[in-house]
């Protein structure tokens, strides 16, 4: 059974945006999917996949993310392999291009999970990953939008999910291959004019990233700071397990204990051990696509 499905980012996503998402997602998927008719695993779909979305200055992470209040763009991302349920993360990392190719690297070649900002990106010279300049990552969207956030109050993360206001298009990717094997990875540039070095819950294992060969597997997208403090990403897994509930409504279960604990808003992506999917969010609108064995065509929703 192969199954693999990915998100775009949750928010409000304006109406002359969504082909650019549309596209976008759909691009993805069938990079992943491509991989996983070829029997390859489910660790190197969902990397291509996210690699696709993070060269894509449409959304939030790699090319195109948000610039931070010192002028800089700091990136952040996570992997996890449900088989082993090793994972590798890096934060606040800047000119990388592909951060989850970096995130994966500390995942397989190193004894950490998590490594931020100078170390992470010492780590990326000396595996050969390549740099690249500060423009490379910069679109001129982002940096007007920067420039007029200079000039008004800062507003509420809470409130900036809720409505109509910057973009927020964290991606992420979970895969099952032919093995059995789930693998689960979250990519983002962050909020506009976040404070330097502020890490939100995309590299945050169990909170932006979870994946368990025996359960399933969870990306999330959303206000950060409310995700880390209801552990999303596992709190879903936990659910499927425990509860034996279905993947849908574990991820509507998710998104209403986000609401009601902490007002916090965003989206998830859940896929299971059995290739079933489930997806929920609460804000106006969320880009995800997903394909399975099951299927003859993907899905490709905004």
């Amino acid at each position: 059974m192969k199954s693999i499905i990915v998100h775009g980012g949750a928010w409000d996503i304006p109406d002359d945006m969504l082909d650019e998402h549309r596209a976008g997602v759909s691009n993805a998927l069938t990079t992943g999917w491509d991989i996983l008719k070829n029997s390859g695993g489910a660790l190197d779909a969902v990397e291509a996949a996210i690699n696709i979305m993070e060269d894509d200055p449409t959304f939030d992470a790699g090319r195109g993310s948000f610039v931070n209040m010192a002028g800089q763009i700091e990136l952040d991302a996570s992997i996890m392999d449900g088989r082993t349920m090793r994972a590798g993360a890096v934060a606040a990392v800047r000119n990388i291009l592909h951060p989850v190719t970096l995130a994966r690297a500390v995942m397989d070649k190193s004894e950490h999970v998590l490594l931020v900002s100078d170390g992470a990106m010492r780590f990326a010279h000396e595996q050969n990953i390549p740099f690249c300049g500060a423009d490379d990552l910069l679109v001129g969207r982002e940096f007007e939008r920067w420039k007029e956030i200079q000039t008004r109050p800062a507003y509420s993360g809470k409130e900036a999910f809720a409505g109509n206001t910057p973009a927020r298009d964290t991606v992420g990717c979970v895969a099952l291959d032919d093995n059995g094997n789930i693998a689960s990875g979250t990519s983002t540039g962050g909020t506009p004019n976040k404070y330097p070095g502020r890490v939100g819950d995309s590299p945050i294992i169990g909170c932006g990233t979870y994946a368990v060969n025996s359960v399933g597997g969870v990306s999330t997208t959303g206000w950060g700071e409310a995700i880390i403090k209801v552990v999303l990403a596992k709190s879903i897994i936990d659910a499927i397990d425990m509860m034996k509930i279905t993947p849908e409504d574990a991820a509507q279960h998710g998104i209403s204990i986000l609401h009601s604990r902490v007002e916090g808003y965003g989206g998830v992506i859940v896929l299971t051990k059995n290739g079933k999917f489930g997806t929920a969010f609460n804000t106006p609108r969320m880009a995800r696509a997903y394909m399975s064995d099951e299927m003859s065509e993907p899905v490709v929703v905004v």
